[in-house]
C-alpha cells in the first residue's frame, strides 16, 4: 500500500523530478510533486511524494528528515488526510 509523505522547507528551485530522484534512494517512489502558488506558478516550498510501501516510506522520513537540501533544512513527515473546504459556510 502506498505511502504519502509531506516534504517541507524544500529550497525554491526543487523539481516535481529532483524530488523523485532524491526520494528514491529510499525505495520505489510512485508520485512525487511540489506544489506551486496558481497564480505565479512559483514553488511554495513544500511537497508531497508516495512511497510504494509504507516501509519504503518510514526508511525515506529516517532518510532525509532534518537533512539540508541547498542549505535548508528539509522536513520530512507523514502527510495528513487533506480538510474539505467549505468555503461558503455551508
Amino acid at each position: 500500500m502506498e505511502k504519502k509523505l509531506y516534504v517541507g522547507n524544500l529550497p525554491y528551485s526543487a523539481t516535481d523530478a529532483s524530488l523523485k530522484d532524491l526520494f528514491s534512494a529510499a525505495g520505489n517512489v510512485a508520485a512525487a510533486s511540489i506544489i506551486v502558488d496558481k497564480f505565479s506558478k512559483r514553488s511554495k516550498g513544500f511537497g508531497f511524494v508516495e512511497m510504494a510501501t509504507e516501509e519504503e516510506a518510514a526508511k525515506a522520513k529516517d532518510m532525509f528528515n532534518g537533512t539540508e537540501i541547498e542549505g535548508r533544512k528539509v522536513i520530512v513527515d507523514e502527510a495528513r488526510p487533506m480538510k474539505e473546504n467549505n468555503f461558503r459556510g455551508e
